[in-house]
């Protein structure tokens, strides 16, 4: 796949599966495929979970952040690949760490390095920041497969 970065949401989903109302990644401004990417989420203030999670303070989940984390991660892990059609499922998470919260309006910062990759299996460590600030930190894990499989 020819992609150029910086790339936004239409060259995103040109690698992920994923559609609104579940993209959690606005733009890619630096990738090396297959080693790292840096990619960024404005987060929306008018987002409906906010009216939920929390109406009084209003604070994007931490899953929604490893969300994020693990759609970066697949682009990073995707883009140069050959086979189309492969997916990352997660296969776990570990050491995740929640150290800041992401309030509406910040622009969250998603950077994953690969530290090991194969045809089946992906692990990545992973950090999201607002600013200089660390929000959540961990090492995920991706088995890559067919939708049909």
């Amino acid at each position: 796949m020819d992609i150029q970065f910086p790339c936004g949401r239409e060259d995103i989903e040109r690698v992920l599966p994923h559609r609104d109302p579940f993209v959690w990644m606005t733009r890619v401004v630096e990738c090396t495929p297959g080693e790292s990417i840096t990619a960024e989420l404005d987060v929306d203030p008018d987002l409906p979970l906010f009216r939920g999670h929390f109406p009084t303070h209003p604070v994007l989940p931490g899953v929604i952040i490893m969300e994020a984390l693990a759609q970066a991660a697949s682009f990073c892990a995707l883009v140069d690949r050959a086979d189309e059609g492969v997916l990352g499922f997660f296969a776990g998470i570990d050491k995740a760490k929640f150290r800041n919260q992401v309030l509406p309006g910040d622009v969250l910062t998603l950077s994953a390095t690969i530290v090991k990759s194969s045809s089946r299996m992906v692990v990545a460590d992973v950090e999201a920041r607002v600013g200089d600030k660390v929000c959540a930190t961990a090492t995920q894990k991706y088995v890559l497969a067919r939708s049909e499989e």
